[in-house]
């Protein structure tokens, strides 16, 4: 069932949780909920760049010969 999900379009359903932050945000005084989107935009953004393909290429170019 979630074996067919690549790991970058499940790190994207992680936005998801941006709405009950929103909701927390609202319903608390102060910037805890301005805090909390952040951290969830931070953490989306970290797993989106570390389950990102790699191009194998791009790194052969930039090693320095032997």
């Amino acid at each position: 069932m979630f074996e067919d999900v690549s790991p970058r379009r499940a790190a994207a359903v992680g936005l998801v949780a941006l709405v009950p932050t929103i909701v927390y945000g609202i319903g608390r005084p102060g910037l805890s909920g301005f805090v909390a989107a952040v951290n969830v935009v931070l953490i989306f953004a970290a797993l989106y760049v570390a389950l990102s393909p790699v191009d194998d290429h791009a790194r052969s170019e930039n090693e320095t010969p032997t």
